[in-house]
């Protein structure tokens, strides 16, 4: 898969979100979500809610997925840090 794809199918499960995906092999792929979906979700709910997205091709098409998960306020906070 190709980490434009996997961006989408994020993006898609999600109303307003902001999604980055990348990978050297396609095969290994990091993703950068923020959405408001995440305020009050602890760190396991919000990665069950990007692999929700992406059903039975984590595992598969899909061999390792990396995720940070922020909401837009966290986001900015660690934008304006350092």
């Amino acid at each position: 898969m190709q980490p434009a794809e996997i961006q989408s199918l994020i993006e898609a499960g999600f109303d307003s979100a902001t999604v980055r995906v990348a990978s050297d092999d396609n095969a290994h792929f990091e993703a950068l979500v923020v959405a408001s979906e995440f305020d009050g979700q602890r760190p396991l709910a919000r990665h069950q809610l990007v692999y929700k997205t992406l059903g039975t091709l984590v595992g598969n098409e899909i061999h390792a997925l990396s995720i940070r998960a922020f909401t837009p306020d966290e986001w900015s906070a660690q934008s304006t840090e350092g």
